[in-house]
């Protein structure tokens, strides 16, 4: 590229009413900034450099596929998509010239702007967050009603756009959030619900619209509770076929959430209280004269669309005086339907405008003959589309209603092996396809996506059903998908989560549609239980547990007992329960160890070592929640030695995780902290976090987790506050909430107690629950409650804290977390004059301990039973007390737990000082202070060292 090129690509260009500014990858209209897929921006910089000359084909997919092969197919729509956005073909906007079988020439004028001249800037403001499709074609002819939208908005909480099909309700709405996307401090979503064919599963569709992981059985309660403090715009798109539960859950919303404006297209209204209805009229139509200029009859939208239709379908197309009464003619017999102009127009290459008109007013008068009861719009569009599927080449008929079995969108893989056919080329009939407005094609990712618009899919659905077709292709799109997730296995093991959900996150209501087909009647449960094994992961990162489940049950009661070709899919589908179970039902239960024993027993018969190992975690899992630590360590020992046959590190590492965490809970601390540490030395790095697929949690988060609880409690606070921090640091930077709330819960918050840090355990409490309520995580909002308690009785608000102790508690549904929380309830009702009560609740943590082997925490519960024997005032309380002091340290010191050591010597201490006993008091607790090296700041130790200063100027008296 010449000197003058490279200038040009470091300067903006102005051309029309446009601004490009390379540098920065924008396209302004005036000061509005364009929304404009990557590739076809590119496209564009690369026709603007070199204005005026001919740039091959090969020359563009070079630059804008560089080291990539790709098909000619991706160039031509992006040309394609790029043409509609400019407006290219309307009056005075002459841009791009297609060259045919070379290459294509951008012709207009363009102006680079001089170094001296202030470039454009975005006047767009602060961007917010927003999943809005970028818009197809420019909106015509609906300034008015997109005004009028804007202007209720503010005033009104759910608007809802009615109208016929394919009048224009989504191309209307999607251009009222675009002009507000700097409006709602927390985001627009949009929702499309066309695909959608259960309307119980509509809070789903919004959850992953909001990109929001719902643990519970509650969608719509943790959809409130999540945007009751968010000012956002929902639009809620194709509401007709589910308008009963889009009502509802609007109304929800709306009660709920008072920040949450919503707008919602349907061709009927949701009959919501304060709902506004507007409804869309067709676009403006020039009136019947034959004698209306060019000029005049542009001036009504829907000729402007027809004309930028025509003219992206026909190189070189323009309207002339002679042509324009035909044309408003054609405008006029589709009664102004967008959908229906916009289909006439590309099949202006085909028949010329005269014979456009004459073949559209033979079909529209038959088929209105025929159909006399129907409503005038639906006569016209299903004339548009009859008429425009008659006129199709026989291999595009054919191509379109194959296409018909995808509910949502797809690519041009998918698309081959549907449609793939010894008669034809599906790439040219698809590009075709899209050229005529019957698919639609969206370029703005790295991969063109292509979808039916909702009324074409159903008409062309018709036709399939009419061929005799049916039954053969909704068959191959369930295999095809059965084969898609089948082969992209590994890859949600290996590739970001964000990327695969980007990538398979819109096949979920095709793999609804081919499992329904599967256990319809005339189905196949064997592919509706392999597509439903190899679907998991799906339903596991989009937080669909529920649905996991019941798809996984229904795959599960129709495979065949025993049949060794359904081993493989059994033994996945069985691990799948196991996984959804754990966080739909807890931990615990017979239906989990069920499941995941299952599951080792076929994954052994197969020698399948990676689900074998999936298994033994599962079972670990449900020994711990359980509370049974020993039965927990061996099967973690057995977890560790799988691994190291195995050869993976990363694997043999999670296994030292899970036998450090046994080890921990059983009071081995020295053991456990050796394996917890060499989790975090031997760790290989790498970006996919495989484990955290495999086995829920971030591998170095939960180490971190419990290395800091086994540094404090040998008494290393500083450096285990720090350990807890990075913990959650950790957690956050890939976002991964389960990882989090278990940092946050079982370490940051209880570390920062421990040592006296009540504004960081403040912060942390508050971390956990804002992430436990936005997720839905029950057990982790029960934890969240508990420490939120213990914060409040640590500040003295013992009237605060006991109820909200209790309340957290009792919702929580995991043993392991019950003994943390159980002794402190039983101090704190010490502390609130309630000993008995106390007692008991102490007593049951230290049987419940001796009954588990949780050892790790029986020298505290000693201690705090001590404490309370001493507030019952009872004859030889203090005898008793003290056996509690002594047995507790006798546990710590043998533990090697150094600040329980340290707590218990404390109580001992002041016993013995009250007694008058100074010098044996000093004795017990100076010489276990003075084993710290470090955290001499902390609560315990400031608390020590003023008791020891007392009890040496005591003794000195």
């Amino acid at each position: 590229m010449g000197e003058q090129s490279t200038s040009s690509a470091e300067r903006a260009a102005s051309f029309g009413p446009f601004r490009l500014l390379p540098t920065q990858q924008l396209l302004l209209e005036g000061d509005n900034p364009i929304r404009l897929g990557s590739r076809a921006l590119e496209i564009l910089i690369v026709l603007v450099e070199r204005a005026g000359e001919l740039v091959s084909k090969s020359e563009l997919m070079a630059r804008v596929w560089p080291n990539t092969v790709v098909e000619e197919n991706n160039l031509r729509v992006n040309v394609a998509a790029l043409r509609r956005t400019l407006g290219d073909g309307q009056p005075g906007r002459r841009y791009l010239t297609t060259i045919p079988g070379r290459g294509y020439r951008f012709v207009a004028p363009v102006e680079f702007l001089k170094p001296d001249k202030p470039q454009v800037r975005s006047s767009a403001g602060v961007e917010r967050t927003h999943n809005l499709p970028a818009p197809l074609t420019r909106t015509l002819g609906r300034v008015d009603a997109i005004s009028a939208l804007l202007t209720e908005l503010p005033g009104r909480r759910l608007i809802t756009i009615v109208g016929a099909g394919g009048i224009g309700k989504t191309t209307v709405a999607l251009s009222v959030a675009e002009a507000l996307i700097a409006a709602y401090e927390h985001g627009i979503r949009f929702v499309d619900l066309a695909p959608l064919r259960d309307s119980h599963l509509l809070p789903s569709a919004v959850a992953s619209a909001l990109g929001l992981a719902i643990h519970s059985d509650n969608e719509v309660q943790g959809l409130i509770t999540y945007l009751q403090d968010k000012r956002m715009l929902l639009v809620l798109d194709s509401c007709e076929h589910v308008i009963e539960t889009a009502a509802v859950l609007a109304e929800r919303i709306l009660n709920g959430a008072p920040g949450v404006h919503v707008v919602a297209t349907s061709r009927e209204p949701l009959h919501v209280k304060g709902e506004r209805v507007h409804r869309l009229s067709p676009l403006e139509l020039p009136t019947k004269s034959s004698e209306r200029t060019a000029s005049e009859v542009l001036a009504f939208p829907s000729v402007q669309l027809f004309v930028e239709r025509a003219a992206a379908t026909l190189d070189g197309f323009e309207l002339d005086d002679a042509d324009a009464p035909v044309v408003a003619e054609i405008c006029r017999k589709l009664e102004g339907m967008p959908l229906a102009i916009e289909l006439a127009a590309t099949r202006i290459d085909a028949f010329g405008l005269r014979e456009l008109s004459v073949l559209l007013d033979d079909r529209i008068r038959l088929l209105k003959y025929g159909r006399r009861t129907a409503l005038p719009r639906h006569q016209t569009l299903t004339a548009a589309l009859d008429w425009s599927h008659e006129f199709l080449p026989k291999q595009e008929r054919v191509l379109l209603r194959r296409l018909s079995v995808f509910c949502s969108a797809f690519t041009l893989v998918s698309a081959r092996a549907l449609g793939a056919a010894a008669e034809f080329d599906v790439v040219e009939g698809l590009e075709n396809l899209v050229a005529k407005s019957l698919v639609s094609a969206d370029v703005m990712g790295a991969v063109v996506q292509y979808r039916l618009l909702a009324t074409t899919r159903a008409y062309a659905m018709q036709k399939l059903i009419e061929s005799g077709e049916f039954e053969e292709y909704v068959r191959r799109h369930a295999e095809h998908h059965r084969d898609v997730f089948e082969r992209t296995e590994a890859e949600w093991e290996a590739r970001p989560i964000a990327e695969l959900l980007n990538d398979y996150g819109g096949r979920i209501d095709d793999v609804r549609s081919a499992l329904n087909w599967a256990y319809s009647p005339g189905g196949d449960a064997a592919i509706g239980a392999a597509l439903t094994a190899a679907a998991v992961p799906l339903w596991m990162h989009l937080s669909l547990l529920d649905e996991c489940r019941n798809r996984v049950e229904r795959a599960l009661a129709a495979l065949s007992p025993g049949a060794n070709q359904d081993a493989r899919a059994e033994m996945k589908l069985h691990a799948g329960l196991g996984t959804s179970l754990i966080y739909t039902r807890g931990s615990m239960g017979y239906e989990v160890g069920a499941a995941w024993t299952r599951t080792f027993d076929i994954a052994e018969s197969l020698n399948d070592t990676e689900y074998q190992l999936r298994a033994l975690w599962g079972l670990w899992s449900l020994e711990i929640g359980s509370g049974q630590f020993r039965a927990s360590l061996a099967l973690a020992q057995r977890f560790y030695g799988l691994a190291t046959r195995r050869g993976d590190a990363n694997d043999q590492l999670v296994g030292d995780r899970l036998i450090g965490t046994s080890q921990h809970y059983l009071g081995d601390l020295t053991c456990a902290r050796r394996h917890i540490e060499r989790v975090l030395t031997d760790y290989v790095a790498s970006d996919d976090r495989s484990h955290i697929f495999r086995f829920q949690l971030d591998l170095r988060v939960t180490a971190r987790v419990f290395l800091a609880r086994i540094l404090w409690l040998q008494g290393f606070p500083d450096q285990a506050i720090r350990t807890a921090h990075s913990a959650v640091e950790e957690a956050r930077e890939p976002n991964h909430v389960i990882s989090l709330c278990y940092a946050l819960a079982m370490s940051a918050c209880l570390i920062a107690s421990w040592v006296g840090e009540l504004a960081a355990a403040e912060h942390y409490v508050g971390m956990l629950l804002d992430y436990s309520t936005k997720y839905a995580l029950a057990d982790w909002h029960a934890c969240g409650r508990c420490h939120q308690g213990l914060l409040a009785i640590k500040r003295g608000d013992l009237s605060t804290g006991l109820p909200l102790l209790r309340a957290g508690f009792g919702e929580l549904r995991h043993a392991m977390r019950y003994n943390m929380f159980l002794g402190a309830l039983g101090a704190a009702l010490g502390e609130a004059g309630r000993v008995s009560e106390g007692l008991v609740a102490i007593d049951e943590a230290i049987d419940h301990s001796e009954g588990t082997e949780e050892r790790w925490a029986i020298a505290e519960l000693l201690r705090e039973k001590g404490e309370l024997v001493l507030l019952q005032s009872a004859p030889e309380a203090e005898s008793v007390a003290e056996d509690h002091f002594r047995r507790a340290l006798d546990f710590a010191r043998r533990q090697g737990t150094l600040s329980w050591e340290l707590r218990a010597a404390k109580s001992l201490a002041r016993l013995l000082r009250d007694q008058g006993r100074f010098a044996d008091a000093l004795a017990c607790l100076q010489p276990v202070y003075d084993r710290f090296t470090e955290g001499f700041h902390t609560a315990d130790l400031v608390a020590a060292r003023a008791l020891i200063e007392a009890l040496a100027s005591s003794e000195a008296r």
